[in-house]
């Protein structure tokens, strides 16, 4: 168990301790279209200096992209306030650095092998990434982050599920992360809806130093609209409000994204096939002769360990196929990561695995 030093700063935890102090003074950009409650379909708009003619686009969107908002918080069921939007998860993830951690002073720790965009924005944002391999059974070491954290620590990174090794985090490793930092834990749930396991948007209220964050980029299938989703206490959104820029989802991404998600029928039968199609798969990888071992997975994707990753990276890529060869990354040595496709995309990839295996 963790010692009595953290559950007493837990106790005390503040969001306006981590706040970066030039944030805490600042007032969101507000524009008129802010400052009413309206559908718009009765009001003259002479406030932002557009052209006036109508042709889909030539008004500015939503700010705070209200419609879309009132439909994802009722799925999730949250609030409205609990919930952030940004022009992807990669916005989303750089407006955190941007709000709470103070350059060339304070520090994040990340659990690699993980998303590679924590490590990038932490160096464009001048902030210290404190890495913290992952146990060979790809979950968190407790007490090794126990030891790189200090009074300077702002963002603990868990990916779950984790991208590129596929598992979801232990419950209890991640409740007691939660309750004994006091900094806040970033939890990207970009693969949820390939996983069992329960979101941890149902544990906001219970974790004030809890952010999650999802994404339309896979479930949803609409990653060319980049839309990535913040979901935390209504006091942590009002803090990444204010340096949100104000038009930061466009109005084609709104009206796709409404579209969309509203059609949750057509989301889970898509996720269904990629489920079943990714059973296929393992079965197949399990017969062949350079695949060694395929690791357990709750996202849309099998990490497996093959003789030669280089190798059988060229090999499929001279055939037409693409895949990810995560050898570089720690404790992913000569590993491939495949991607579930369609069924006919998978059987082209299982006829070349089956021809590169005899």
């Amino acid at each position: 168990m963790l010692n009595d030093q953290f559950n007493v700063e837990l106790m005390s935890f503040n969001l306006n301790n981590i706040t970066r102090e030039n944030v805490k003074g600042l007032s969101p950009y507000s524009s008129a279209r802010d400052e009413y409650v309206s559908d718009g379909s009765t009001m003259v708009f002479l406030d932002a200096n557009e052209n006036p003619f109508e042709n889909g686009v030539n008004r500015y969107p939503d700010p705070q992209q209200r419609s879309l908002k009132t439909i994802l918080a009722a799925q999730k069921g949250i609030k409205e306030e609990n919930i952030l939007l940004g022009n992807g998860s990669d916005e989303v993830l750089d407006l955190l650095f941007r709000a709470f951690c103070e350059p060339k002073q304070d520090n994040i720790i990340t659990l690699p092998p993980t998303y590679g965009m924590y490590k990038v924005l932490s160096g464009i944002n001048l902030v210290e990434n404190r890495e913290v391999l992952l146990t060979a059974k790809f979950q968190p070491n407790i007490a090794e982050i126990k030891k790189v954290i200090d009074e300077h620590t702002k963002l603990l990174f868990l990916c779950s599920p984790n991208n590129p090794t596929g598992n979801s985090f232990s419950t209890v490793i991640i409740e007691e992360l939660l309750n004994s930092f006091n900094g806040l834990v970033v939890i990207d749930e970009a693969y949820i809806d390939f996983s069992t396991e329960e979101s941890w948007t149902s544990k906001l209220a219970d974790y004030p130093n809890l952010i999650v964050t999802q994404t339309l980029s896979k479930a949803y299938g609409m990653a060319g609209i980049r839309l990535g989703l913040c979901l935390a206490s209504a006091e942590i959104i009002a803090v990444i409000n204010k340096i949100k820029p104000p038009y930061n989802v466009n109005q084609l991404t709104q009206d796709k994204a409404i579209e969309r998600v509203s059609d949750q029928k057509a989301v889970q039968t898509e996720v269904a096939s990629i489920l079943e199609e990714r059973e296929k798969l393992i079965e197949t990888l399990k017969t062949i002769s350079f695949v060694s071992t395929i690791y357990p997975t709750d996202a849309n994707f099998i990490l497996a360990k093959v003789d030669d990753a280089t190798l059988r990276y060229t090999q499929l890529l001279e055939k037409g196929i693409v895949v990810r060869n995560r050898t570089t990354q720690p404790l992913c040595e000569n590993t491939l990561r495949f991607t579930v496709g369609t069924s006919e995309e998978n059987i082209i990839v299982i006829t070349a695995l089956r021809a590169l295996s005899n």
